[in-house]
Parts: C-alpha cells; sequence; structure tokens
C-alpha cells in the first residue's frame, strides 16, 4: 500500500488506516475479541499499519483488542488513541484537565500493553480547561517518552491555532466525506497552512455511502445510528441521490461506490489519511483496493458538479453530541 506522511509531523502511516472503533462499540453486535484480533491482523497484512482506537470505545475495551492484535508488529505500525471525551472525576462534560490526561495516558499504556502512544488525540475539545494546558500537557508527555505526536479531534480553528502555538499538532481528526464537506470551508486550509495532517474518521457515511443501505433499513437496537439524524427513514430516503450521483462513475471505474468515495478522499490532499472501519474481511478487502482507484481531474469535476446539485437532509449528529463539538 501507498504510504502518506501526516502533515509535517514525520509520521509515516498506510494511506488508508483502519477505525477500530466499530469493532466493539456503537454499531450493535460487538465482535467477539479473537475474531477483532484476526481481522486487525489481516488488515497490517493487506499494507495497513494506522491504527485508531480511544478511551471511550467500548469504553476501554478497544483499546486492550488494538493493543492484543498489534503486539507481534508493534514497531511496524501507528497507533492513535484518544482522551479527553469521557467525564473524569467530578465532572460530567469531556474532560481534559492537565492530571486528567496524565491519569489516561498510563491507563491507555497499560490497556494496549506499550510503552508509548505514537499519536495522541485530544478526543474532543474541553471547554472548561485552556487549550494551552492541554497542549502543554501533551507536550510534557512527548518529552517523557510516552507519546510521539499531539492530534485533536473535532476542534475549530482558533483552538487549533492556540494549541499549534504551544505543541505542534501532527493530525487533525475529523469527519469528512461525499456528504459531510464542512471541512473544506475553514478547517482544510489552516491544516494546509501549518502542516497539520488530517484524518477523515466516517469516510463512508457510517456506511451509507456504500450503497448497502436504504430507507427500509433496520439497525439493530444498539446502534448509534438509531439516533442520528441523517439516518432517520426520511433523510436516508432523501440522500439516495448521491449514491445515484457516483453510481455511473463507479461502474465506469469497475470499482464500488465505497471505493470511489474513498478515492475521491485520497484525491484531495497527499496528507490525508481516511480511517474506515469495518467487522468484515471483504469489506476490508474492498477498502483496501480503493487506494488502487485513480481519479483524474474531469473525474473529480463530475463529482463536484453532481454534488452542487444534491442537498443532504439530516444533521450528522444528535444534539448532544454536537454540544461538544468545536467549531
Amino acid at each position: 500500500m501507498q504510504m502518506r506522511k501526516l502533515g509535517n509531523s514525520g509520521l509515516e502511516v498506510s494511506a488508508l488506516g483502519f477505525g477500530c472503533m466499530g469493532l466493539n462499540f456503537a454499531y450493535g453486535q460487538p465482535m467477539a475479541k479473537t475474531d477483532a484480533v484476526a481481522l486487525l491482523r489481516q488488515a497490517f497484512d493487506r499494507g495497513i499499519t494506522f491504527f485508531d482506537t480511544a478511551e471511550a470505545y467500548g469504553p476501554f475495551t478497544n483499546e486492550e483488542i488494538v493493543g492484543e492484535a498489534l503486539a507481534p508488529m508493534r514497531d511496524q505500525v501507528v497507533i492513535a488513541t484518544k482522551f479527553g471525551y469521557l467525564a473524569g472525576p467530578g465532572r460530567t462534560t469531556p474532560d481534559s484537565r492537565p492530571e486528567h490526561i496524565r491519569t489516561v495516558v498510563d491507563a491507555s499504556l497499560k490497556r494496549l500493553g506499550t510503552d508509548h502512544i505514537d499519536l495522541l488525540y485530544q478526543h474532543r475539545v474541553d471547554k472548561e480547561t485552556p487549550i494551552e494546558d492541554v497542549a502543554g500537557t501533551v507536550k510534557d508527555l512527548i518529552a517523557a517518552g510516552k507519546v510521539r505526536a499531539f492530534g485533536m479531534s473535532e476542534a475549530g480553528v482558533a483552538n487549533i491555532r492556540r494549541a499549534h502555538a504551544v505543541q505542534p499538532v501532527a493530525a487533525l481528526q475529523s469527519e469528512y466525506s461525499l456528504w459531510w464537506r464542512e471541512p473544506e470551508e475553514a478547517i482544510l486550509p489552516v491544516l494546509e497552512e501549518l502542516g497539520i495532517g488530517f484524518v477523515p474518521f466516517s469516510p463512508l457515511g457510517k456506511g451509507f455511502l456504500t450503497g448497502t443501505i436504504d430507507a427500509a433499513t433496520t439497525f439493530a437496537k444498539d446502534d448509534y445510528r438509531n439516533v442520528v439524524p441523517r439516518f432517520s427513514e426520511d433523510a436516508r430516503k432523501a440522500n439516495l441521490g448521491l449514491l445515484a450521483a457516483i453510481d455511473a462513475l463507479a461502474a465506469a471505474k469497475g470499482a464500488t461506490k465505497a471505493q470511489i468515495a474513498l478515492a475521491w478522499l485520497l484525491a484531495q490532499k497527499p496528507w490525508i489519511v481516511p480511517i474506515p472501519g469495518t467487522t468484515k474481511l471483504h469489506r476490508l478487502e474492498e477498502n483496501t483496493a480503493s487506494t488502487e482507484v485513480a481519479l483524474d481531474a474531469a473525474d473529480l469535476a463530475k463529482i463536484e458538479a453532481a454534488l452542487a446539485e444534491i442537498k443532504i437532509e439530516g444533521a450528522r449528529y444528535p444534539a448532544a453530541s454536537q454540544a461538544h463539538v468545536d467549531r
């Protein structure tokens, strides 16, 4: 697989990463741990070297899966994890107090079975803790050898700039895909200016861009998409036009809709590294093959023209989750 560098950080990763959240969190029935471990090792065998987890996934158990799966190839992979979404003692909101960050990092290192975290993200901006204190704490953890690089997730321009002035931000992780393009307005220009990599999560629109979900789809009771406005029955029906817009191009390229969606992201900037997740080997193979789908300027122009005619319906988060997004 092709490799990419996350901005100016020096972190070199596979062009496509693996978002590990869905292995056992948020999308219905979790995988058996042995199956999840096997799938992550199969991802590595297919060239993926960048794996994304967080203390909040599970909570806590996702890091254990990732740590066990990647232990045999630890020095050949980049592991990203996150602090600051779960509330700490005495808090009911995201917690990035310096003392809490240090506690979380030590616990994550133990669960991952490693002596360092390659990329440590602030999962959500903590509006009660100055971002300079957060960045300074991560800077100290880097100096101590526990962390290699600092990242942010769902952060806005002002906080990215303030944090970067204290400790260079290696990567920003936020949602970006054919059906959520807000980062193009203000985020991507700032990342390019500052030399920060971009890691889009939900690059396949939480599964919608695979073409396997329609208005009649029923999700498991514990599937997060049941409370996402964009996945209401009416919104799904309205948004099917997006799939039709890329269908002809997929057919012409001998590719799937998912592969076109991932190839489109890869074509935007050389420092963008999407992290699709899956629980199925055939989807893993489909995703990794997207790195071989070449979209030229004419292809991208066709997609752009088609998207300009489409209005995506439904908010991407329920209100409670949206409250923690920094914009």
